[in-house]
């Protein structure tokens, strides 16, 4: 295996990764009324740029790891964060609201895969035995961008143009770039894995209500999240300098999120998955009653960062639960069905806001949105899932990755 100092630096490459991948996607949400000023649209229609990210996630994950399931697991993640740092120098240079529409989705591409696949790497740097660390790297990165990054590309919005904000990411990318070069090892892929085989993984019934659950259900959040700040400008009544310090509380509860919903998930991953649900539609209900009122407002944002965190976390522990041994596609999938969430939550979001019904009228739908996710998870996807990869039986192909990978990181 790599030395401990090494197998640390590569999963802070990693982490590094998830930072510039959390910060993009959340940014645009914190930045809508510059961006939209700024390229003459009205806010719903700028809603549209979040729909395209998410739909470039929904599309990349899947499709790169499947066309990519013979290639080098480090060669990928440096192409994949290169075709990142192009998304978004490109989306600061848009011209217009359509071409920024289009340049968001390009920066969604390898958001999925770039998770799927640094999930992997991470177990193979650090051993099977502590993989859960390896996920937690990747999570970490992810957090702090909604605690640190996402502030930070709202108060650059605001000061010097939304544009900076992208440009910002695009450097931080280059970063992660170098960092991964120089940290990570070689990673071939599993003697035998090829187009095929990873297409065979989806043929599984629970994978895809596990996905379609996760689609919809997910979606609630970020009907609200999606138009967080003209929210807290407009009804809650907060000035704008505040609105990072809010982001960045949503920030610190999808850490708390974090925490609690592994150990959640050790004791019962479906159990989860039902009791963060209902407590999200809880928590967007009580969105809906208060957002006027700025201190219930901010905490039950606070909240709806934990329970939405929960849910995301069980989620994923769900999808890999019922997943075959496809570890870099079962992973994407995740961030697929979640984006799809985003991209479904951000539309009906701005359809109900463009109706003339109000800022506080998507909380009402995210509770929905996610009530729908619930039914169909009690409905169709209790049960336990197939054999776990990783007994005597199925061995995963993390695993084997990590067994045949050990020769050659001895050596480096």
């Amino acid at each position: 295996m790599l030395s401990t100092a090494r197998a640390r630096a590569a999963l802070f490459a990693l982490a590094l990764g998830g930072f510039c991948i959390g910060t993009t996607e959340f940014a645009t949400m914190g930045m809508l009324p510059e961006i939209a000023t700024d390229l003459g649209a009205p806010i719903p229609t700028t809603g549209h740029a979040i729909t395209a990210y998410a739909l470039g996630v929904v599309v990349g994950a899947p499709t790169i790891a499947v066309l990519s399931a013979r290639m080098d697991r480090r060669r990928l993640l440096l192409l994949l964060m290169s075709a990142f740092v192009v998304g978004n120098i490109l989306s600061a240079l848009a011209p217009s609201m359509r071409t920024l529409v289009a340049f968001r989705f390009l920066a969604g591409l390898p958001h999925g895969i770039f998770f799927g696949v640094g999930a992997v790497m991470g177990v193979a740097v650090v051993g099977i035995e502590r993989r859960g660390r390896a996920v937690a790297a990747m999570m970490a990165g992810l957090t702090i961008a909604c605690a640190v990054g996402v502030p930070l590309t709202s108060v650059v919005g605001d000061t010097v143009g939304w544009r900076w904000s992208f440009v910002g990411v695009g450097v931080l990318g280059l970063l992660t770039l170098a960092a991964l070069w120089a940290w990570t090892p070689s990673l071939p892929v599993v003697e035998g894995t090829t187009v095929r085989t990873e297409v065979s993984a989806l043929r599984n019934s629970r994978l895809w209500i596990a996905f379609g659950a996760g689609a919809i259900g997910f979606g609630g959040m970020f009907a609200v999240y999606s138009y967080v700040k003209p929210l807290l400008t407009e009804v809650t009544g907060l000035g704008v300098g505040l609105v990072p310090v809010v982001l960045a509380l949503y920030g610190i509860g999808m850490t708390i999120g974090t925490m609690v919903g592994g150990r959640l998930a050790d004791r019962s991953v479906l159990g989860t998955v039902i009791g963060s649900m209902v407590a999200t539609i809880v928590v967007l209900v009580v969105i809906a009653l208060v957002g006027s009122y700025p201190v219930p407002a901010v905490l039950a944002l606070v909240m709806l960062g934990v329970t939405s965190q929960v849910l995301g976390l069980s989620l994923q522990t769900r999808l890999m639960d019922v997943s075959p041994a496809a570890p870099s596609l079962g992973a994407a999938l995740c961030h697929s069905a979640l984006n799809l969430g985003n991209a479904a939550g951000a539309f009906v979001g701005g359809l109900v806001i463009a109706g003339g019904m109000g800022y506080l009228a998507p909380a009402w739908v995210g509770a929905g949105l996610t009530a729908m996710g619930l039914i169909v998870v009690l409905a169709a996807g209790r049960g336990a899932p197939p054999s776990f990869v990783g007994t005597p039986s199925a061995p995963t192909s993390t695993e084997d990755a990590v067994r045949d990978l050990t020769p050659e990181l001895s050596s480096r």
